[in-house]
């Protein structure tokens, strides 16, 4: 016995310390993480501004390296859109900063986010100082950001990876490897161009769809085009022309095309730089990147209590709590506050949505217009404001959209999978139902819904169609009628939404925070954003945030039953959703990478 209660408590102290040892481990590899990138940087008394954009990624908030990606070694950041161009003004009226070089290969980002750089850079060459590129692999994203700049240099070696071709999309459909699968997708939508689902009942593209893609992919090259000519002083047409032809292959192709000033190694352009730089040869310029001058330079105003609030609705609209996703439980929570909290005079609603939940929309659009009662309430438009995304921002008091932005997508749909056949003559596996009342499986994908189940779930697509056209004509101050004519999950570009009355200008998320200072203003001049304390919301995940959420699951999980009596937390599962069969969708069926 006793040597038994000596082999227990040794295995429980062993326990002990293994569990203690663990918990070491764990804090100093989080504390370890968590000082990634923290360093405060150094500020030159006289440097270049250096935006390489192999380095770091173009988002819509700044984000700490993800836990797997600092574990691997490679530290690319992401800089938020709002910090990369505020920091990008803040070098136009620094004397410290000589001018920019941007090396914008591979550039990764949304179009949107690009877009904005982009003007962000063309204001600052406004300012006299120059912005010099230098490419090495030209691709479309690419060169559109480096046609702003006063000089275009490029390497006389050629990599072979030119992909400045245009704007294509693809577009899949897997109706026939389904109907292999015995698999059965019942669509049911209102909108002709709705064609998020079609790809799982066709084997090719509808006309309507075939139609609104291309003359998306049209409007959108059209911006970039049009802007890359008249930057080079070229005719859009002859430039499209170039690419049409294939004609710029070499490095001597763009050369001779006018596209860039000067081919240069990299030792030539060194001394370039240096040129540029001081008038005393062979003075270095110090360099500070993007990221590093956004730190010093980005940071809050404590002088003032007045506050513009900035909330990123960024990712899929979805029910709940989700920390990665536009949750509507959350969004609704953090609009609540936002609106409670009185130091916040006016509100940039940023929207970089393809949509999803409708339930969740309705909810994050509730909140929005009781927001809107008290304070302005500007929305932002960034790559997508579509279908749920265009839902929840409908009722803003105004509506800014990058040219290049994808919105509309004014439609609803729901699909429901029928396996019945995969399950008889693919895996042959027998299931039965048993029911308590005619139509209790109706939602179980074990079998296809009869006539009256179809027109049942069309009824409440209908039914939310109706109501989300409502919701856009009583937003934007326009019929009913008219907005269904150019409804029907009909996708537009951004210009093409100032046009339709969707959006009421064309502008960046600066632009819309300024407008949303001056809504709080009795002057009519331009506002003093120095005299405003920019916040944003929802805060982005910190490192360690990330790594308990990699480890023990997302803290969304946890946050549901946060501050909630126990005899509550049984009732909470009673309605946990535990299927998505029969849910009805405001979402794009697609989204864009430009490269």
């Amino acid at each position: 016995m006793k040597q038994f209660l000596k082999i227990t408590l040794a295995v429980v102290v062993g326990c002990l310390l293994t569990g203690a040892i663990m918990t070491f481990i764990f804090f100093g590899i989080a504390g370890s993480i968590a000082s990634l990138g923290k360093t405060q940087p150094v500020m030159p008394h006289s440097a270049v501004l250096r935006i390489d954009l192999s380095t770091v990624q173009l988002g819509e908030q700044t984000e700490e390296t993800d836990i797997i990606t600092a574990i691997s070694g490679n530290y690319t950041n992401t800089i938020g859109i709002l910090d990369a161009v505020r920091a990008v003004e803040a070098a136009a009226a620094d004397p410290a900063i000589r001018y920019i070089y941007l090396k914008p290969d591979m550039v990764y980002g949304g179009m949107a986010e690009i877009e904005e750089l982009r003007r962000a850079l063309g204001d600052f060459r406004m300012s006299g100082k120059a912005v010099i590129s230098y490419i090495e692999n030209p691709t479309n994203a690419g060169y559109y950001l480096a046609s702003v700049s006063d000089k275009i240099y490029m390497t006389p070696h050629s990599g072979g990876l030119n992909t400045l071709t245009g704007i294509s999309s693809q577009m899949f459909f897997l109706k026939d490897i389904l109907d292999k699968l015995g698999i059965n997708v019942q669509l049911i939508r209102h909108g002709k161009y709705k064609s998020a689902g079609e790809m799982f009942v066709r084997n090719s593209s509808s006309k309507d769809n075939l139609v609104q893609n291309q003359e998306l992919v049209a409007s959108l090259w059209d911006s970039w085009s049009g802007a890359i000519a008249k930057s080079r002083d070229i005719p859009q047409e002859r430039f499209n022309a170039a690419i049409d032809n294939l004609e710029l292959n070499l490095p001597e192709d763009f050369l001779e095309a006018g596209l860039v000033d000067e081919l240069l190694t990299l030792d030539q352009l060194e001394k370039k730089l240096e040129s540029y730089f001081s008038a005393s040869e062979g003075e270095k310029p110090a360099m500070i990147s993007l990221s590093d001058y956004a730190m010093l330079k980005v940071v809050p105003n404590y002088r003032t209590d007045k506050q513009i609030a900035v909330i990123f609705a960024n990712g899929n609209i979805v029910d709940g709590t989700d920390d990665r996703q536009v949750a509507g439980d959350r969004f609704a929570r953090i609009i609540s506050d936002v609106r409670k909290n009185d130091d916040v005079k006016a509100v940039v609603f940023r929207v970089n949505s393809p949509g999803g939940s409708v339930l969740a929309s309705e909810k994050i659009k509730d909140e929005i217009e009781l927001l809107s009662k008290e304070k302005p309430v500007i929305a932002s438009f960034g790559d997508y404001a579509t279908s749920g995304g265009y839902w929840i921002s409908a009722g803003c008091d105004y509506i800014f959209t990058n040219s290049s932005t994808l919105t509309g997508s004014i439609g609803v749909f729901s699909m429901i999978p029928d396996f019945s056949r995969t399950l008889d003559n693919v895996i042959h596996v027998n299931a039965t139902s048993v029911n308590s009342n005619r139509h209790s499986d109706l939602y179980s994908c074990l079998r296809p819904l009869s006539e009256q189940e179809t027109a049942y779930m069309q009824a409440a697509v209908e039914d939310i169609y109706d109501t989300f056209t409502g919701i856009v004509a009583e937003g934007r101050g326009i019929e009913k009628e008219y907005v269904d004519s150019i409804a029907q999950g009909r996708v537009w570009s951004g210009n093409d939404a100032v046009r339709l009355k969707l959006a009421d200008r064309n502008g960046t998320l600066m632009d819309a925070v300024r407008y949303a200072a001056m809504s709080c203003s009795t002057e009519a001049s331009a506002p003093d954003l120095s005299q405003w304390n920019i916040v944003e919301y929802p805060k982005p995940l910190t490192t360690v945030e990330m790594l308990l959420n990699t480890i023990g699951g997302s803290s969304a999980s946890v946050s549901v039953f946060k501050d909630t009596p126990l005899e509550n937390v049984e009732a909470a599962f009673k309605d946990w959703d535990y299927g998505q069969g029969g849910r009805v969708y405001a979402r794009l069926p697609y989204e864009f990478v430009i490269r």
